[in-house]
């Protein structure tokens, strides 16, 4: 246990990846340092439990990259997933100090993997953890512990007081207890609230109680909700998230990676109207896959089906679940309780649409339609190989964009415009300062690591002064 009574140079509200890289950074910088996790041990680190990977610039291949990843690459990549909504400032700060990541994670006891090929196409980009985000996790907790870090589990911030822009203590709920937790500076690194559907219907109606959450149950915003009321500057748009489409038969929460689909390329997908509605083939599948959350949560009854032939199956990672299968495209309809005739209308027009060319998923290859609308751009195949499958698929919220206001030291800023005392955010309660739409895989974890780097030295530094 904790000692919750005394004061700590800093005090980390939040357990998972840029929660432990503020709380180390802070201790390394000579601060004794508190983290509270609100989730019991067992589930303790937010969504880094089911991340994979981590993208980072390098200037140079490495034993676990194929290949050199500039900064300015790395910033064209980020503007056009997030169409120019980002801070720029910001964000090329980030860009710029992730090249000392890789580094700087492994000093913790986190291990790499050569990266993972197919229909990733991440082996130059991105570093993949040993073991997965859960290893990476525990990596870091024990590298925290062994450095001083207290820890405590099932501790949820429920108030704060703040006097002036300044942080004085945090409320902290402990079943039916309540402590008051002193500290010179606070790093907030709870996350968003994607698991809170009645905030997440603010914004997206009755739509919302279609939505699965791949992560935490415990992301339900209250920290955030606290900060923001009390006086911190917001950013982000509440309706952006990082949403994805995920197997339709997951769990309300914590489905995890495993509920992901990587097949939308090889196939099409269509709606509950058996229709379909966007390009399956736009881009690469890591600048595209984290649009298709929200597409679907647009689509009557927030579901989708990803339809491919035999020819397709083992060319991605299976879901945990089995694809659907049948014979025909009209058996398949009965399966998926869609209009045979619709469904194989759509499946004709698509196949007589396509058009010849050498495929090749891991170039923007030149396998597209003519003449259809919406069109495939790539990797357009036909359809026509029995047996035939399908995935359905709903909205998968990984977390949410509306967060806090923050400089490049991760100071909070007040809604007066000027920065908080002492406190600093890190992580996806921050994300909307650079992500303010979009998605490309492995840009979370950066976020969480450089900033939460960036915080606990900083308030480590602030609680010196």
């Amino acid at each position: 246990m904790a000692d919750l009574t005394r004061v700590y140079d800093v005090l980390v509200v939040g357990g998972g990846n840029a929660a432990l890289c503020a709380a180390i950074a802070a201790r390394r910088a000579g601060a004794s340092v508190l983290v509270l996790e609100a989730a019991p041990k067992f589930y303790r680190g937010g969504n880094t439990r089911h991340t994979r990977n981590m993208r980072c610039a390098h200037d140079a291949a490495t034993q676990t990259l194929s290949g050199p990843y500039t900064e300015d690459e790395f910033w064209t990549d980020l503007l056009q997933v997030t169409q120019g909504q980002t801070d720029e400032q910001l964000a090329r700060y980030m860009i710029a100090e992730s090249k000392e990541m890789l580094v700087w994670i492994a000093e913790q006891g986190v291990r790499f993997q050569p990266s993972l090929g197919g229909t990733l196409s991440l082996g130059r980009t991105n570093a993949f953890f040993l073991g997965g985000g859960r290893a990476m996790l525990n990596a870091l907790y024990r590298t925290a512990e062994a450095l001083g870090v207290a820890v405590e589990y099932d501790a949820e911030v429920v108030d704060l007081d703040i006097d002036a822009g300044a942080f004085r203590s945090a409320t902290v709920a402990q079943g039916d207890a309540r402590r008051q937790v002193r500290a010179s500076g606070l790093v907030a690194a709870a996350g968003g609230f994607e698991s809170n559907i009645e905030w997440l219907k603010q914004y997206w109606g009755d739509a919302a109680d279609n939505f699965l959450i791949r992560g935490t149950p415990y992301n339900r915003g209250t920290l955030l909700k606290l900060l923001l009321d009390k006086g911190v500057a917001p950013v982000g748009d509440p309706t952006q998230c990082h949403a994805v489409a995920i197997d339709a038969r997951a769990p309300r929460f914590d489905g995890g990676i495993i509920t992901r689909l990587d097949c939308v390329v090889f196939g099409i997908v269509v709606n509950r109207d058996a229709k379909r509605f966007y390009d399956e083939g736009e881009d690469f599948w890591p600048k595209r896959y984290a649009i298709w959350g929200r597409l679907v949560a647009g689509q009557p009854g927030q579901i989708a089906y990803i339809l491919f032939d035999a020819p397709s199956l083992k060319l991605f990672m299976p879901s945990l679940y089995p694809p659907i299968q049948a014979p025909s495209i009209r058996a398949l309809a009965g399966e998926l309780k869609l209009d045979p005739d619709t469904l194989a209308a759509t499946v004709d027009a698509f196949n007589a649409a396509v058009r010849p060319g050498r495929f090749d998923h891991t170039v923007l290859d030149d396998c597209r339609t003519e003449g259809l609308a919406p069109p495939k751009s790539h990797w357009a195949r036909r359809i026509e190989t029995p047996p035939f499958y399908a995935y359905p698929v709903r909205p998968g919220i990984t977390f949410t964009y509306l967060g806090t206001r923050v400089d490049r030291a991760t100071r909070m800023l007040m809604k007066d415009g000027g920065p908080s005392a002492n406190m600093f955010a890190a992580g996806e309660i921050m994300a909307g300062n650079v992500l303010g739409r979009g998605y490309a895989a492995g840009i979370g974890m950066t976020i969480g690591s450089v900033f939460g780097r960036i915080a606990g030295r900083e308030a480590a530094a602030n609680a010196r002064h």
